[in-house]
């Protein structure tokens, strides 16, 4: 079976990503093999905007921003296997991240629609998961 995921949150139709102090992936990010904790940090009032803050690398941070504002079409689907990894129990306590490359400004600034971050609020576990469909991207524009 594979779940289509909402890119809003659980906590209603905000598109802010919800305050979670400490998250575990359970699958390290590529390149950063020896990091698995990380705190989501709202960076505006909207929770638009957000980073994924090592806690065993002070100084690494990823931004990411709950899709919906920049990409209200986008439903990327998640098989059971990724759900079990998570130790979901529902499709509904999961919310999407997508990671963002920082441009000049928002019109360079790029999200990795490709292989977002699907984070469970309940059990607060992480993956970076690389979905299987050509037509996104790793550098899709914020603005069109």
């Amino acid at each position: 079976m594979i779940a289509t995921m909402e890119t809003t949150t659980p906590l209603g139709t905000s598109t802010g990503a919800p305050e979670i102090p400490v998250i575990e992936l359970v699958q390290p990010m590529p390149g950063f093999p020896d990091l698995a904790r990380f705190a989501l940090v709202q960076l505006d009032d909207a929770g638009v905007l957000c980073s994924l803050t090592s806690l065993e690398q002070q100084d690494l941070r990823f931004l990411v921003v709950p899709p919906a504002t920049f990409f209200p079409d986008y439903a990327p689907e998640v098989d059971e296997g990724v759900l079990a990894e998570l130790g979901s129990t529902s499709a509904g306590d999961l919310v999407v991240l997508c990671v963002l490359t920082a441009g000049e400004s928002l019109a360079t600034t790029t999200a990795n629609l490709l292989a977002p971050v699907v984070l469970d609020i309940v059990t607060r576990r992480a993956v970076q998961v690389v979905l299987d469909d050509p037509a996104l991207s790793v550098a899709t524009p914020l603005t069109a």
